[in-house]
């Protein structure tokens, strides 16, 4: 592995937004310089240069974004399959333990549906799933329900592993 990337992030606003008790915002302000460095690269391969909080924290944006747009569904019809895996061990680390059982969930339903999700996938195929695969649905659900718990539990752990996410200056 190379060197961990850290972005320098700026103290003063991290105090004030930690103090805010906002936690979309805390989150946004920890995850934007890792965005705009994989958009800046255009290459996935980055999440080998991050630390495992690090990849919790874009993967989980990753995983937000689409969720929160078009479900689960959306999520692996897009490509993202690839960003579960690890999540649940590392959301169990950080005392998500329901989060991580939620995406174990969801992978296994994948893999049960892996035939159902081919790269080349029609928008009428792709609208088709909703109706074909209703189980997602609760997948979501329950999502949405454990969504503001987990966010917490990641700034919790964030507040006392920083200098692993970037470098507050």
């Amino acid at each position: 592995m190379s060197e961990i990337f850290l972005p320098r992030l700026d103290a003063a606003r991290w105090k004030e937004l930690s103090a805010s008790g906002d936690d979309e915002a805390c989150f946004d302000f920890l995850v934007t310089p890792l965005t705009e460095e994989l958009y800046r690269r255009g290459d996935f391969d980055f999440m080998d240069e991050l630390s495992e909080v690090q990849q919790l924290l874009l993967s989980y944006e990753y995983l937000l974004n689409q969720v929160r747009q078009g479900g689960f569904i959306q999520l692996l019809v897009n490509g993202y399959a690839g960003l579960l895996p690890d999540m649940p061990r590392w959301l169990t680390q950080i005392g998500a333990e329901a989060m991580g059982q939620l995406l174990d969930d969801v992978l296994k339903m994948y893999v049960l549906n892996i035939d159902r999700f081919p790269t080349n996938l029609s928008n009428a195929a792709f609208a088709a799933l909703y109706t074909e695969l209703t189980g997602f649905e609760a997948l979501d659900r329950s999502f949405e329900q454990l969504h503001p718990e987990a966010l917490h539990l990641m700034l919790e752990y964030s507040h006392g592993h920083i200098d692993e996410i970037g470098t507050l200056g």
